[in-house]
This record gives structure tokens, sequence and C-alpha cells, in this order.
């Protein structure tokens, strides 16, 4: 019954509340002494994705998916590339399509349950046969689709990657969705919808015809984004079929190696199906770590360059 207690207790005092804890590092947390090398890789559909490499010349590689409109320059994947940079890991941070600073050039985005792209990556990766062991890890959106990918695989799953760990991660899409409903969460819904907003505009200069700016201008909602954009362009009956049809709880019970998910408590867009309790008291290799404190993405340390998620993440991938 893998529901393991969290030795994380609190971030630093001023950090009072889960709004803080999430915002703060959101906008002020800078990583330095990080550099990546790009590459740029072709996917099956005819598109491409940019992928974010720091190498130390490891044995063990990292590859790590970014969280809704972030990309490998967000603080929490430049923490942990910098912290396993220093126990001798490579890592890659593989960017989602549109993010990452280049439009992509298929009408699709990207979204929760883009666990094909993340196929892409690592297929590359193996095709290299350069490391003898490959790790996974998702924070938010891309911790989503990190336990999506592992179930689809399930007993499949290459055998290089032999254990993952993810944070702040929405299990249930739908859950973590209807929190962007909550009037305390204004802040979070309009700065994710503003930024996805640019984006269909932005497809809509490649694309004449695909999307109606007009009622584009005028959603001030994700179930209207999600109903007229994400899923028109995924090919999702509405957002209430999107959410459903690519949540990843949908596929966690097939994981077949030890994953650890470490959802805070108090993180105000993780509703409560978003702790999957009852899968992780009957799944021996499926870890649920619940802080009572850590905002999403936070978990900040008083003093400590790296985050509380940030380490745990190394402690448990190194077999702890």
């Amino acid at each position: 019954m893998p529901i393991i207690p969290s030795a994380y207790t609190r971030p630093p005092a001023y950090l009072f509340n889960a709004h803080l804890e999430t915002i703060v590092p959101s906008l002020l947390r800078k990583i330095s002494g990080l550099e990546y090398s790009r590459e740029r890789i072709d996917t099956p559909d005819g598109d491409f994705l940019n992928l974010d490499w720091s190498r130390v010349g490891g044995e063990k590689l990292l590859i790590l998916s970014h969280g809704l409109e972030g990309d490998s320059r967000r603080h929490y994947a430049m923490g942990l590339a910098k912290l396993f940079n220093q126990q001798g890991v490579d890592v890659l941070v593989w960017n989602n399509r549109t993010c990452g600073g280049e439009m992509n050039l298929k009408p699709i985005l990207y979204h929760h349950g883009s666990s094909y792209d993340l196929d892409t990556v690592i297929t590359h990766v193996l095709r290299q046969g350069t490391y003898r062991e490959i790790f996974l890890s998702g924070i938010s959106m891309g911790g989503a689709q990190t336990l999506k990918y592992l179930g689809e695989k399930g007993r499949d799953l290459p055998a290089q990657i032999t254990r993952a760990a993810v944070y702040s991660t929405p299990c249930n899409l739908a859950s973590s969705a209807a929190t962007l409903k909550i009037s305390s969460n204004r802040f979070y819904k309009n700065r994710f919808l503003g930024k996805l907003k640019k984006k269909i505009e932005a497809k809509a200069v490649q694309f004449p015809d695909l999307v109606d700016l007009e009622l584009l201008r005028r959603v001030d909602d994700f179930d209207t984004f999600d109903t007229h954009f994400t899923a028109k362009l995924h090919g999702f009956r509405d957002a209430a079929d999107f959410y459903k049809s690519v949540s990843a709880d949908n596929w966690m019970d097939q994981i077949a190696i030890p994953t650890l998910i470490v959802n805070a408590l108090n993180d105000p867009l993780l509703g409560p199906a978003c702790f999957p309790t009852k899968l992780a008291a009957s799944k021996s290799n499926i870890y649920l770590e619940m802080p009572k404190r850590g905002g999403h993405t936070g978990f900040l340390l008083r003093g400590k360059e790296f985050t509380f998620g940030e380490f745990r993440i190394l402690e448990f991938l190194n077999g702890a």
C-alpha cells in the first residue's frame, strides 16, 4: 500500500498560502549556470519537436516533460536539469508543439494527452543507443503526459526505462479543469487562457479558415475554449469529451514500473480526483505522496537552490 508520508512540512514563512507557494516561484525563481543544446526532430505526421539537452557525459538520462504553456526554460525544468547534471545524469527536456519559442507546422497544438509526442522523443533517444538507463519525469501537464505514456505502454515499455516520478500532476483532467472555474483561481485561468489564445491567433495566420477568431476574442472560460478550439483541433466532440478521453487515470492502472506521484494537498489546480489514493493502495508500484503544503509546482525550501519536489524526484529515481 504505497501511500507514503511526506517529509515536506512547509515552505519559507513568507509563502503563507497556496497561491503564494505557487505564484512566487513561477514568477521569481531563477536557475543559473545551465545551458541547453537544441536538437530538432521530425514527427511521424510531418511536424517537428524541439529537444533541449543538458549533457554531462552520463550513462543515465532523465527525460522531462514540462507543464501547460511551459517549456524547457521554466524554473522547475531547469532546476531538475541542474540537479541531475550534478549527479552525473544527462537531461533531455522536450518542448511540446508550439512551446519553446517556435510555432509548429500542423494545425494541432498540444494537450495533456499528447503522449504520442513523448513516444516520438523516447523512440528517437533509444535509436541512438547511448544510455543504459532512462528515467521519466513530468511536471503538471507533463506529469499527466508521462503517466499516460507509461500506462499505454504497460509491460511493453522499453526495458531501458526503469523508474518514473512526477509532481503537481492532474491525474484526472476533468477534476483539474474544474478548479479553473473557482473565483480564487482567476489568476491562473487568465494567465493560461491568455497565452493559449495568442497561440490560436498565430495558428490562424498559418491556416486562415481554421478557427473563428471573433469567437476566440469572446472566450473567457476554459470549457468554451476547450470545446471550440482544443477539442475541435484535436478531434474531440467537446471539452467534456476531451477531458474524459485523454485523462491519465484511464491508463494509470497499467503502469508497470515504480512510479512516484507527489501532489500537494493544498495545490490550487488539483481537484479531488487528482489524488489517486485507491489506485496507489492497490498497486505495489505506484507511490503516492501527498504533502500538506507545496502549492502547484512550488515546494520551495528555505535557503536551498532546489525544491523539495526536485530533491524527492532525484531520491526516488535513484531507488530510494
